[in-house]
């Protein structure tokens, strides 16, 4: 079994993990903590400090304090580059992880330079780790967590005449789909993980959520909103992968010699990784930025943040408010005053 710093898709006989979209943390206590586990928190807690020591009104130690936990941020996630690489073997999350530390260096930069608005960018990303480190590092959460999400899936791929049972997985849960290997094409099956639970894209709608300043119903109904969305694509999602690598849905010849020669796949792991990889992923963002325009409809506030995001990217400033016809709407959530 190959298991990575970050949450593990990991596979050994004929068992292959769903691999982690986010990365997933899996200290129990500070001296059983890698490096990349330890950055995270470490970032996480700088982003809170640097909120606390602004809102006592010390902007300064603030901004400075801001910035670094930025740069630990992209640090982070450059650690996480390897995994994604070699393990996941997954093109979108490598590419994604390199340009994670570039990004926040810049994030971390401009408040240094005097951009306070990225403070509230700050604000969510810290409450994105207040919801999801709990969560993944409380047991009785995270077995519930995966278990529940693996006896769901088993009902989804019931639905579609398909009933394995569950056992226990490589990851010591119940999470484990017992498809027969002598009978299916590639001999392989898959288990659930905490990423497979959606948790990562909940926490960062949540993060966004509870970072903006408007009335308690309009965040209630939002929140409630973009995580029943996320819980459904995410059920659909573990199907399909679930049925997609034992199955063979895409182990056609030209593929797995293209995969194979080209990609350095494993034979009967190409099916997996086409589903996983390419089309999940790739519906992935898809499905994200279709959640947020459904959230920005509710709840408009979110795209305060949003615009900052955009200013990174691309050095230029936008006004999505008033692109949207949501001028009307302050940051606090009442109506613009004159």
């Amino acid at each position: 079994m190959n298991m990575s710093p970050a949450s593990a898709a990991a596979e050994t006989g004929s068992v292959a993990g769903l691999e982690a979209v986010g990365a997933t943390l899996t200290p129990a206590v500070i001296g059983s903590m890698g490096l990349t586990d330890l950055l995270a928190w470490v970032a996480i807690a700088a982003f809170l400090a640097a909120l606390v020591l602004r809102w006592q009104g010390v902007p300064e130690p603030a901004r400075h304090l801001a910035m670094g936990a930025w740069l630990t941020f992209g640090v982070f996630w450059l650690t996480m580059v390897p995994y994604y690489y070699y393990d996941v073997q997954s093109p979108l999350q490598t590419v994604l992880a390199l340009a994670a530390l570039p990004l926040c260096a810049y994030t971390g930069y401009l408040l240094w330079d005097g951009r306070d608005s990225l403070f509230l960018l700050t604000k969510a990303v810290a409450f994105m780790g207040l919801i999801y480190l709990p969560a993944e590092t409380i047991p009785v959460v995270r077995t519930w967590l995966i278990e529940t999400t693996a006896v769901q899936t088993h009902y989804g791929m019931e639905l579609l005449g398909h009933s394995p049972g569950i056992n226990e997985g490589a990851n010591g849960y119940q999470s484990r789909f017992d498809f027969d290997s002598d009978e299916t094409v590639t001999g392989r099956t898959t288990y659930i993980i905490l990423a497979c639970t959606g948790l990562g894209s909940m926490a960062i709608f949540g993060g966004l959520v509870a970072a903006v300043k408007a009335p308690f119903k309009r965040k209630a109904i939002a929140f409630a909103m973009a995580i029943g969305v996320i819980w459904f694509l995410n059920l659909v999602r573990n199907v399909f992968i679930g049925l997609a690598s034992p199955w063979g849905w895409f182990q056609q010849d030209w593929l797995v010699s293209f995969m194979v020669t080209y990609m350095g796949a494993e034979e009967s792991r190409v099916s997996f990784l086409v589903a996983h990889n390419y089309i999940a992923q790739s519906l992935s963002i898809v499905a994200l930025v279709g959640i947020t325009y459904l959230l920005v409809k509710i709840l408009p506030e979110i795209l305060e943040p949003l615009e900052d995001v955009l200013f990174v990217l691309t050095g230029n400033e936008y006004d999505l408010f008033e692109a949207l016809g949501k001028d009307e709407v302050r940051a606090d959530g009442g109506p613009e005053q004159q």
